[in-house]
């Protein structure tokens, strides 16, 4: 069944609404819908090269958007929408746990689940329900989600069609490096500054 939703998606890169469908493709990824949009977003970008940037941008500002909906649904409807999305992803149990990452790590936890392939959608919710500070929520959302598709658009942008395959193969390993990197980078310019 994903592998029809996943072809589905791919198949609005060849129609003339691939666009708003990548931005309607973020938002609901970003709350609720179980495909992220960098399949869509790595297809209309290889097929036109030098839009790759407009590209990430339509989709950071659909995923940022779709985030503070999430948010919503876990401050007024966590009871009634979001435990159900939440059980959905069979997360329900990690709830506790992620209540204590954002205790200690407040807008990290959010940066990472933004940027890497956590399930976002996730966090959003919970960030709602546990009333995270909201300012805090849509900048750490807006430099997370900007940061991973800028990447992928930049990528595409400088490399052309034949990076795919590498994407394709290698995101999750370069999400993970890079979130590290970034993490250390912080970590380095707090401590000798």
């Amino acid at each position: 069944m994903l592998r029809r939703v996943y072809d589905w998606v791919i198949h609005w890169a060849h129609t003339p609404y691939g666009v708003w469908a990548l931005f309607i493709l973020a938002f609901c990824e970003s709350s609720f819908f179980p495909l992220p949009p960098d399949v869509l977003l790595i297809a209309l970008a290889i097929a036109i090269p030098k839009k790759s940037f407009k590209y990430a941008l339509i989709c950071s500002i659909g995923s940022i958007l779709g985030g503070i909906f999430g948010y919503l649904i876990g401050w007024h409807f966590m009871a009634s929408i979001g435990n159900s999305i939440i059980d959905f992803y069979g997360l329900g149990p990690k709830v506790d746990y992620i209540s204590v990452l954002y205790r200690r790590y407040d807008a990290w936890a959010i940066g990472i689940a933004g940027f890497t392939p956590i399930p976002y959608k996730v966090f959003t919710i919970t960030a709602g329900a546990f009333n995270i500070n909201f300012t805090v929520f849509v900048v750490a959302s807006v430099l997370s989600r900007s940061a991973r598709f800028f990447l992928l658009g930049g990528l595409i942008y400088i490399f052309g069609p034949q990076i795919q395959s590498f994407i394709d193969k290698y995101f999750n390993i370069l999400a993970v490096i890079f979130t590290v990197f970034l993490i250390a980078g912080f970590f380095l310019i707090r401590y000798f500054f």
